[in-house]
C-alpha cells in the first residue's frame, strides 16, 4: 500500500471558483511530503476533506503563466473594446 500523501499548506494564495456542493478551486503554496514548497491549482472540496486533481509548478513555471496570462487578458480586453 503507498504511503499516505502528506501536505502543508504555506500560502492560501486566492480562490479562483466555487462550484456546486462547496467544491472550489484555489491557488495555493503548499509543501507535499516535505519537499520545497511548489505553487498548486486544484480542486478542493467543503473544509478540504477532499481534493481533486491539479497542477503544481515552480516560481518560474508560475511566472511564464502570469506573463501568458497577462498577453491573453490584454487580447481578450482589446476585443472586448
Amino acid at each position: 500500500m503507498p504511503d499516505e500523501l502528506k501536505f502543508e499548506i504555506i500560502n492560501e494564495i486566492g480562490v479562483v471558483a466555487e462550484h456546486k456542493a462547496g467544491w472550489r478551486i484555489e491557488l495555493n503554496r503548499i509543501s507535499w511530503n516535505g519537499n520545497e514548497p511548489k505553487y498548486d491549482l486544484r480542486n478542493w472540496g467543503p473544509e478540504r476533506s477532499k481534493m481533486g486533481k491539479g497542477i503544481t509548478l515552480t516560481e518560474q513555471e508560475i511566472r511564464n503563466l502570469h506573463k501568458i496570462l497577462s498577453t491573453e487578458v490584454d487580447f481578450l480586453d482589446e476585443m472586448e473594446g
